[in-house]
Protein backbone atom coordinates (compact mmCIF):
# COMPACT_ATOMS: atom_id res chain seq x y z
CA UNK A 1 0.00 0.00 0.00
CA UNK A 2 2.70 2.74 0.60
CA UNK A 3 4.58 1.59 -2.68
CA UNK A 4 1.36 2.10 -4.56
CA UNK A 5 0.90 5.75 -2.64
CA UNK A 6 4.41 6.46 -3.39
CA UNK A 7 4.06 5.61 -6.80
CA UNK A 8 1.20 7.88 -7.31
CA UNK A 9 2.73 10.66 -5.37
CA UNK A 10 5.56 10.63 -8.24
CA UNK A 11 3.30 10.44 -10.97
CA UNK A 12 1.70 13.84 -9.56
CA UNK A 13 5.19 15.21 -9.44
CA UNK A 14 5.81 14.36 -13.13
CA UNK A 15 2.45 15.54 -14.36
CA UNK A 16 3.43 18.84 -12.72
CA UNK A 17 6.57 19.53 -14.34
CA UNK A 18 5.01 18.61 -17.45
CA UNK A 19 2.64 21.46 -16.71
CA UNK A 20 4.99 23.73 -16.29
CA UNK A 21 7.09 23.09 -18.95
CA UNK A 22 4.38 23.87 -21.54
CA UNK A 23 4.48 27.32 -21.79
CA UNK A 24 1.04 28.83 -22.98
CA UNK A 25 1.73 31.78 -25.39
CA UNK A 26 -1.09 34.31 -26.29
CA UNK A 27 -1.00 34.96 -30.10
CA UNK A 28 -3.28 37.40 -32.41
CA UNK A 29 -4.10 36.72 -35.78
CA UNK A 30 -2.80 39.44 -37.27
CA UNK A 31 0.55 38.14 -35.18
CA UNK A 32 0.03 34.64 -37.00
CA UNK A 33 -0.19 36.13 -39.99
CA UNK A 34 2.61 38.59 -40.10
CA UNK A 35 5.00 35.80 -38.68
CA UNK A 36 3.90 34.04 -41.55
CA UNK A 37 4.33 35.89 -44.28
CA UNK A 38 7.92 36.72 -43.13
CA UNK A 39 9.37 33.20 -41.80
CA UNK A 40 6.73 30.23 -43.51
CA UNK A 41 8.98 27.74 -45.39
CA UNK A 42 6.77 27.73 -48.47
CA UNK A 43 7.01 31.36 -48.97
CA UNK A 44 10.72 31.26 -48.62
CA UNK A 45 10.70 28.33 -51.57
CA UNK A 46 8.79 30.80 -53.78
CA UNK A 47 10.98 33.69 -53.18
CA UNK A 48 13.69 31.50 -53.81
CA UNK A 49 11.91 30.51 -56.58
CA UNK A 50 11.38 33.80 -58.01
CA UNK A 51 15.50 35.14 -57.57
CA UNK A 52 16.55 31.75 -59.21
CA UNK A 53 13.98 33.20 -62.33
CA UNK A 54 15.66 36.75 -61.37
CA UNK A 55 18.95 35.84 -62.00
CA UNK A 56 18.24 33.87 -65.67
CA UNK A 57 16.83 37.35 -66.20
CA UNK A 58 19.98 38.95 -65.81
CA UNK A 59 22.27 36.88 -67.22
CA UNK A 60 20.45 37.88 -70.44
CA UNK A 61 22.34 41.44 -70.37
CA UNK A 62 25.43 39.77 -71.85
CA UNK A 63 23.37 40.92 -75.29
CA UNK A 64 24.21 44.21 -74.44
CA UNK A 65 27.36 44.51 -72.17
CA UNK A 66 30.56 43.56 -73.71
CA UNK A 67 32.26 40.35 -72.55
CA UNK A 68 36.10 41.53 -71.20
CA UNK A 69 39.10 38.40 -70.69
CA UNK A 70 42.31 39.04 -70.05
CA UNK A 71 44.93 36.44 -70.45
CA UNK A 72 48.43 36.08 -69.64
CA UNK A 73 50.42 33.38 -71.31
CA UNK A 74 54.03 31.58 -71.39
CA UNK A 75 55.81 29.63 -73.05
CA UNK A 76 59.21 27.94 -74.37
CA UNK A 77 59.20 26.69 -77.35
CA UNK A 78 61.89 24.56 -80.42
CA UNK A 79 59.01 24.72 -82.51
CA UNK A 80 59.60 26.73 -86.26
CA UNK A 81 56.91 28.10 -86.54
CA UNK A 82 55.88 29.11 -82.83
CA UNK A 83 59.64 30.18 -82.22
CA UNK A 84 59.01 32.28 -85.84
CA UNK A 85 55.83 33.96 -84.80
CA UNK A 86 57.37 34.70 -80.92
CA UNK A 87 60.08 36.60 -82.26
CA UNK A 88 57.85 38.62 -84.96
CA UNK A 89 55.19 39.00 -81.96
CA UNK A 90 58.32 40.60 -79.81
CA UNK A 91 59.42 41.88 -82.70
CA UNK A 92 63.38 41.29 -82.27
CA UNK A 93 63.56 39.57 -85.90
CA UNK A 94 66.86 39.92 -87.82
CA UNK A 95 68.24 39.47 -91.04
CA UNK A 96 69.44 36.51 -89.57
CA UNK A 97 66.69 34.63 -88.27
CA UNK A 98 65.90 33.91 -92.38
CA UNK A 99 68.89 31.43 -92.46
CA UNK A 100 67.19 28.56 -93.15
CA UNK A 101 68.91 26.34 -90.95
CA UNK A 102 67.92 28.47 -88.32
CA UNK A 103 64.45 28.62 -89.50
CA UNK A 104 64.07 25.30 -89.75
CA UNK A 105 65.74 23.98 -86.47
CA UNK A 106 65.62 27.27 -84.04
CA UNK A 107 67.35 27.38 -80.79
CA UNK A 108 65.05 27.41 -78.09
CA UNK A 109 63.00 30.53 -77.75
CA UNK A 110 60.56 31.71 -74.97
CA UNK A 111 57.70 33.95 -75.20
CA UNK A 112 55.24 36.15 -72.85
CA UNK A 113 52.14 37.51 -73.71
CA UNK A 114 49.49 39.76 -72.22
CA UNK A 115 46.04 39.57 -73.85
CA UNK A 116 42.58 41.86 -73.30
CA UNK A 117 39.87 40.39 -75.30
CA UNK A 118 36.79 42.12 -75.49
CA UNK A 119 33.93 40.76 -77.51
CA UNK A 120 30.50 42.90 -78.10
CA UNK A 121 27.45 41.57 -79.48
CA UNK A 122 25.65 44.49 -81.91
CA UNK A 123 22.87 42.20 -83.70
CA UNK A 124 21.34 39.43 -81.97
CA UNK A 125 17.38 38.96 -82.85
CA UNK A 126 17.18 35.51 -81.09
CA UNK A 127 18.62 36.41 -78.28
CA UNK A 128 17.08 39.50 -77.60
CA UNK A 129 13.47 37.75 -77.62
CA UNK A 130 15.02 35.08 -75.18
CA UNK A 131 15.76 38.02 -73.21
CA UNK A 132 12.37 38.84 -72.97
CA UNK A 133 10.98 34.95 -72.30
CA UNK A 134 13.69 35.38 -69.32
CA UNK A 135 11.50 38.58 -68.15
CA UNK A 136 8.06 36.92 -68.73
CA UNK A 137 9.10 34.06 -66.63
CA UNK A 138 10.81 36.18 -63.94
CA UNK A 139 7.36 37.93 -63.86
CA UNK A 140 5.32 34.77 -63.85
CA UNK A 141 7.26 33.73 -60.44
CA UNK A 142 6.70 37.14 -58.59
CA UNK A 143 3.25 36.52 -58.97
CA UNK A 144 3.27 33.16 -58.31
CA UNK A 145 5.40 33.78 -54.98
CA UNK A 146 2.39 36.91 -54.51
CA UNK A 147 -0.36 34.19 -54.54
CA UNK A 148 1.87 31.67 -52.45
CA UNK A 149 1.34 34.46 -49.67
CA UNK A 150 -2.32 34.97 -50.18
CA UNK A 151 -3.04 30.98 -49.94
CA UNK A 152 -0.46 31.17 -46.81
CA UNK A 153 -3.09 33.72 -45.34
CA UNK A 154 -5.75 31.68 -45.98
CA UNK A 155 -4.23 28.63 -44.62
CA UNK A 156 -2.74 30.22 -41.45
CA UNK A 157 -6.51 32.23 -41.11
CA UNK A 158 -7.90 28.45 -40.90
CA UNK A 159 -5.61 27.16 -38.80
CA UNK A 160 -5.73 30.19 -36.27
CA UNK A 161 -9.92 29.14 -36.56
CA UNK A 162 -8.84 25.28 -35.47
CA UNK A 163 -7.28 26.26 -32.70
CA UNK A 164 -9.93 28.58 -31.59
CA UNK A 165 -12.22 25.61 -32.35
CA UNK A 166 -10.52 23.65 -30.48
CA UNK A 167 -10.11 25.74 -27.67
CA UNK A 168 -13.64 26.31 -27.66
CA UNK A 169 -14.28 22.79 -27.67
CA UNK A 170 -12.49 22.52 -24.76
CA UNK A 171 -14.75 24.78 -22.82
CA UNK A 172 -17.67 23.19 -24.21
CA UNK A 173 -16.35 19.82 -22.70
CA UNK A 174 -15.73 21.08 -19.50
CA UNK A 175 -18.70 22.63 -18.87
CA UNK A 176 -20.26 19.62 -20.05
CA UNK A 177 -17.73 17.74 -17.22
CA UNK A 178 -19.18 19.73 -14.60
CA UNK A 179 -22.76 19.49 -15.45
CA UNK A 180 -22.30 15.11 -15.69
CA UNK A 181 -20.45 15.95 -12.14
CA UNK A 182 -23.21 17.38 -10.84
CA UNK A 183 -25.84 15.35 -12.15
CA UNK A 184 -23.33 12.30 -10.64
CA UNK A 185 -23.47 13.93 -6.95
CA UNK A 186 -27.49 14.44 -7.07
CA UNK A 187 -27.88 10.87 -8.36
CA UNK A 188 -25.02 9.46 -5.72
CA UNK A 189 -27.62 10.96 -2.70
CA UNK A 190 -30.75 10.01 -4.24
CA UNK A 191 -29.14 6.40 -4.71
CA UNK A 192 -27.82 6.71 -1.08
CA UNK A 193 -31.29 7.84 -0.26
CA UNK A 194 -32.83 4.85 -2.14
CA UNK A 195 -34.44 6.73 -4.59
CA UNK A 196 -32.37 5.40 -7.20
CA UNK A 197 -30.84 1.51 -8.53
CA UNK A 198 -27.93 1.15 -9.12
CA UNK A 199 -27.79 0.81 -12.60
CA UNK A 200 -29.10 4.23 -12.79
CA UNK A 201 -25.82 5.60 -10.76
CA UNK A 202 -23.59 2.63 -13.06
CA UNK A 203 -25.61 5.04 -16.24
CA UNK A 204 -24.20 8.26 -14.92
CA UNK A 205 -20.93 7.10 -13.90
CA UNK A 206 -20.46 6.13 -17.43
CA UNK A 207 -21.30 9.31 -18.90
CA UNK A 208 -18.86 11.03 -16.88
CA UNK A 209 -16.07 8.94 -18.47
CA UNK A 210 -17.08 9.24 -21.51
CA UNK A 211 -17.12 13.32 -20.89
CA UNK A 212 -13.87 13.11 -19.22
CA UNK A 213 -12.01 10.62 -22.47
CA UNK A 214 -13.72 13.75 -24.65
CA UNK A 215 -11.88 15.91 -22.48
CA UNK A 216 -8.65 14.36 -23.25
CA UNK A 217 -8.94 14.10 -26.64
CA UNK A 218 -10.17 17.47 -26.70
CA UNK A 219 -6.88 18.82 -25.34
CA UNK A 220 -4.77 16.85 -27.55
CA UNK A 221 -6.41 18.69 -30.23
CA UNK A 222 -5.57 22.00 -28.94
CA UNK A 223 -1.93 20.30 -28.93
CA UNK A 224 -2.09 19.77 -32.40
CA UNK A 225 -3.55 22.99 -33.79
CA UNK A 226 -1.41 24.66 -31.49
CA UNK A 227 1.68 22.49 -33.49
CA UNK A 228 0.53 22.83 -37.01
CA UNK A 229 0.14 26.63 -36.79
CA UNK A 230 4.06 26.58 -35.45
CA UNK A 231 4.65 24.64 -38.40
CA UNK A 232 3.53 27.42 -40.59
CA UNK A 233 5.54 30.23 -38.91
CA UNK A 234 8.39 27.83 -39.25
CA UNK A 235 8.84 28.26 -35.25
CA UNK A 236 10.23 24.98 -32.73
CA UNK A 237 7.59 23.96 -30.71
CA UNK A 238 9.62 23.30 -27.07
CA UNK A 239 6.68 22.56 -24.93
CA UNK A 240 4.78 25.56 -26.03
CA UNK A 241 1.25 25.69 -26.83
CA UNK A 242 -0.57 28.61 -28.72
CA UNK A 243 -3.23 30.48 -27.20
CA UNK A 244 -5.46 32.58 -29.28
CA UNK A 245 -5.83 36.13 -28.25
CA UNK A 246 -9.60 36.17 -30.07
CA UNK A 247 -12.07 33.72 -28.69
CA UNK A 248 -13.92 31.29 -31.87
CA UNK A 249 -17.04 33.71 -33.14
CA UNK A 250 -19.89 32.42 -32.53
CA UNK A 251 -22.09 33.42 -34.82
CA UNK A 252 -21.62 34.76 -38.88
CA UNK A 253 -21.85 38.28 -41.17
CA UNK A 254 -23.52 37.36 -44.59
CA UNK A 255 -21.77 39.02 -47.04
CA UNK A 256 -22.04 39.08 -50.44
CA UNK A 257 -19.14 38.10 -52.77
CA UNK A 258 -18.95 38.45 -56.58
CA UNK A 259 -18.83 34.87 -57.80
CA UNK A 260 -17.45 35.13 -61.40
CA UNK A 261 -13.42 34.63 -62.17
CA UNK A 262 -11.20 37.31 -61.40
CA UNK A 263 -8.78 37.36 -64.47
CA UNK A 264 -6.83 39.77 -62.66
CA UNK A 265 -5.35 36.87 -59.61
CA UNK A 266 -2.08 36.55 -59.17
CA UNK A 267 -1.72 33.00 -60.13
CA UNK A 268 -3.96 33.64 -63.59
CA UNK A 269 -1.33 36.00 -64.40
CA UNK A 270 1.35 33.86 -63.64
CA UNK A 271 0.35 31.28 -66.08
CA UNK A 272 -0.45 34.64 -68.64
CA UNK A 273 3.00 35.31 -68.47
CA UNK A 274 4.15 31.85 -68.65
CA UNK A 275 2.29 31.24 -71.48
CA UNK A 276 4.00 34.50 -73.12
CA UNK A 277 7.47 33.48 -71.88
CA UNK A 278 6.60 30.30 -74.25
CA UNK A 279 5.42 32.41 -77.14
CA UNK A 280 8.66 34.47 -76.84
CA UNK A 281 11.03 31.13 -77.16
CA UNK A 282 9.03 30.39 -80.44
CA UNK A 283 9.83 33.54 -81.79
CA UNK A 284 13.52 33.14 -80.97
CA UNK A 285 13.80 29.86 -82.17
CA UNK A 286 12.63 31.38 -85.64
CA UNK A 287 15.17 33.96 -85.50
CA UNK A 288 17.70 31.18 -85.10
CA UNK A 289 17.63 31.18 -88.61
CA UNK A 290 18.96 34.97 -89.13
CA UNK A 291 22.27 36.10 -88.91
CA UNK A 292 24.37 37.34 -86.15
CA UNK A 293 26.50 40.31 -85.85
CA UNK A 294 29.12 40.40 -83.41
CA UNK A 295 32.19 43.50 -82.91
CA UNK A 296 35.58 41.90 -81.01
CA UNK A 297 38.83 43.45 -80.08
CA UNK A 298 42.01 42.28 -78.30
CA UNK A 299 45.24 44.13 -77.67
CA UNK A 300 48.28 42.31 -77.02
CA UNK A 301 51.98 43.08 -75.11
CA UNK A 302 54.42 40.61 -75.99
CA UNK A 303 57.93 40.54 -74.51
CA UNK A 304 60.95 37.72 -74.19
CA UNK A 305 61.17 38.54 -70.37
CA UNK A 306 58.51 37.92 -67.79
CA UNK A 307 56.04 40.53 -67.12
CA UNK A 308 57.94 42.71 -70.11
CA UNK A 309 55.71 44.83 -72.26
CA UNK A 310 58.28 46.04 -75.25
CA UNK A 311 56.29 44.49 -78.34
CA UNK A 312 52.63 45.49 -78.51
CA UNK A 313 49.67 45.27 -80.74
CA UNK A 314 45.97 45.42 -81.44
CA UNK A 315 43.23 43.78 -83.46
CA UNK A 316 39.44 45.26 -84.19
CA UNK A 317 36.98 43.95 -86.43
CA UNK A 318 33.72 42.56 -87.33
CA UNK A 319 31.99 39.19 -87.43
CA UNK A 320 28.87 38.23 -89.51
CA UNK A 321 28.26 34.47 -88.61
CA UNK A 322 24.80 32.57 -90.46
CA UNK A 323 24.18 29.34 -89.47
CA UNK A 324 22.89 27.78 -92.91
CA UNK A 325 22.34 24.34 -91.64
CA UNK A 326 22.99 22.91 -88.53
CA UNK A 327 21.66 19.12 -89.01
CA UNK A 328 18.15 20.05 -88.35
CA UNK A 329 18.96 21.53 -84.50
CA UNK A 330 17.10 24.85 -84.73
CA UNK A 331 14.28 23.26 -86.64
CA UNK A 332 13.31 20.80 -83.66
CA UNK A 333 13.82 23.57 -81.66
CA UNK A 334 11.37 25.61 -82.93
CA UNK A 335 8.84 23.01 -83.15
CA UNK A 336 9.44 21.80 -80.02
CA UNK A 337 9.06 25.69 -78.48
CA UNK A 338 5.66 25.84 -80.45
CA UNK A 339 4.47 22.90 -79.16
CA UNK A 340 5.24 23.75 -75.47
CA UNK A 341 3.86 26.87 -76.36
CA UNK A 342 0.24 25.61 -77.19
CA UNK A 343 0.44 23.33 -73.96
CA UNK A 344 0.64 26.44 -71.75
CA UNK A 345 -1.97 28.16 -73.69
CA UNK A 346 -4.22 25.02 -73.29
CA UNK A 347 -3.15 24.54 -69.23
CA UNK A 348 -4.03 27.99 -68.71
CA UNK A 349 -7.68 27.70 -70.41
CA UNK A 350 -7.92 24.86 -68.79
CA UNK A 351 -7.02 26.37 -65.36
CA UNK A 352 -9.55 29.07 -65.95
CA UNK A 353 -12.50 26.78 -65.98
CA UNK A 354 -11.22 24.87 -63.11
CA UNK A 355 -11.59 27.72 -61.07
CA UNK A 356 -14.85 29.22 -62.04
CA UNK A 357 -16.16 25.30 -61.08
CA UNK A 358 -14.32 25.84 -58.16
CA UNK A 359 -15.69 28.84 -57.02
CA UNK A 360 -19.07 27.66 -58.08
CA UNK A 361 -18.85 25.09 -56.11
CA UNK A 362 -17.42 27.11 -53.09
CA UNK A 363 -20.38 29.21 -53.48
CA UNK A 364 -23.01 26.59 -52.85
CA UNK A 365 -20.95 25.41 -50.11
CA UNK A 366 -21.27 28.70 -48.47
CA UNK A 367 -25.48 28.45 -49.08
CA UNK A 368 -25.31 25.59 -47.44
CA UNK A 369 -22.87 26.47 -44.30
CA UNK A 370 -25.59 29.14 -44.05
CA UNK A 371 -28.51 26.90 -43.70
CA UNK A 372 -26.29 24.79 -41.40
CA UNK A 373 -25.30 27.64 -38.76
CA UNK A 374 -29.08 28.19 -38.34
CA UNK A 375 -30.07 25.11 -38.23
CA UNK A 376 -27.41 23.69 -35.98
CA UNK A 377 -28.24 26.95 -33.70
CA UNK A 378 -32.00 25.95 -33.66
CA UNK A 379 -30.73 22.74 -32.98
CA UNK A 380 -28.62 23.83 -30.01
CA UNK A 381 -31.58 26.35 -28.89
CA UNK A 382 -33.69 23.42 -28.21
CA UNK A 383 -31.26 20.76 -26.81
CA UNK A 384 -30.71 23.66 -24.08
CA UNK A 385 -34.30 24.07 -23.31
CA UNK A 386 -34.82 20.44 -23.82
CA UNK A 387 -32.21 19.43 -20.91
CA UNK A 388 -34.03 22.32 -19.13
CA UNK A 389 -37.13 20.77 -18.53
CA UNK A 390 -35.84 17.14 -18.01
CA UNK A 391 -33.22 18.22 -15.17
CA UNK A 392 -36.35 19.86 -13.87
CA UNK A 393 -38.21 16.82 -13.82
CA UNK A 394 -35.78 14.67 -12.98
CA UNK A 395 -35.52 16.94 -10.00
CA UNK A 396 -38.86 15.78 -9.03
CA UNK A 397 -38.57 12.42 -9.84
CA UNK A 398 -40.37 12.62 -13.37
CA UNK A 399 -37.75 11.48 -15.43
CA UNK A 400 -35.82 8.34 -15.85
CA UNK A 401 -31.97 8.97 -15.40
CA UNK A 402 -31.48 7.44 -19.07
CA UNK A 403 -33.54 10.40 -20.31
CA UNK A 404 -31.36 13.12 -18.12
CA UNK A 405 -28.35 11.60 -19.68
CA UNK A 406 -29.43 11.50 -23.00
CA UNK A 407 -30.57 15.17 -22.58
CA UNK A 408 -27.60 16.17 -21.64
CA UNK A 409 -25.54 14.72 -23.96
CA UNK A 410 -27.36 16.06 -27.34
CA UNK A 411 -26.94 19.33 -25.63
CA UNK A 412 -22.87 19.58 -25.48
CA UNK A 413 -23.06 17.69 -28.98
CA UNK A 414 -25.32 19.92 -30.67
CA UNK A 415 -23.05 22.61 -28.83
CA UNK A 416 -20.50 21.44 -30.75
CA UNK A 417 -22.49 21.30 -34.06
CA UNK A 418 -23.11 24.66 -34.16
CA UNK A 419 -19.39 25.85 -33.31
CA UNK A 420 -18.34 23.57 -36.32
CA UNK A 421 -20.54 25.13 -38.84
CA UNK A 422 -19.33 28.75 -37.62
CA UNK A 423 -16.35 27.83 -38.25
CA UNK A 424 -17.19 25.87 -41.64
CA UNK A 425 -19.35 29.28 -42.73
CA UNK A 426 -16.30 31.57 -41.80
CA UNK A 427 -13.31 28.96 -43.34
CA UNK A 428 -15.87 28.43 -46.69
CA UNK A 429 -16.34 32.34 -46.68
CA UNK A 430 -12.63 33.35 -46.40
CA UNK A 431 -11.58 30.60 -49.00
CA UNK A 432 -14.72 32.09 -51.61
CA UNK A 433 -13.12 35.66 -50.86
CA UNK A 434 -9.61 33.99 -51.73
CA UNK A 435 -10.26 32.41 -55.35
CA UNK A 436 -12.78 35.59 -56.36
CA UNK A 437 -9.76 38.30 -54.86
Amino acid sequence: MKKIKWFSFTGILLLSKVALSQETLTISKEEVVQKASEKNLQVLAAEASYQSAKADYRQSNALFLPNVNVSYTGIVTTNPLMAFGSKLNQEILTQADFNPALLNDPEQTQNFATVIEVKQPLVNLDGLLGRQAAKAKMDAFQLQTERTKEYLILEVSKAYMQLQLAYKAVTVLEKANETAQGNLKMVENYFKNGLLQKTDLLNVQVRVNEITNQLQYAKSNVKNASDYLAFLLNEETNGKIYEPAEPLANEITLEQIETGLNTSRKDIQAMEKSTEAYQKMVQSSKYGFLPRLNAFGNYQLYDRQFLGTSAKGYLVGAQLSWDLFDGYKNMGKTQKAKADFNKAKIETEQYKKQSQLEINKTNRQLTDAENKVHLSQLAFEQSQEAFRIRQNRFTQGLEKTTDLLMAETQMAQKELEFLQAVFEYNFTKEYLRFLTE
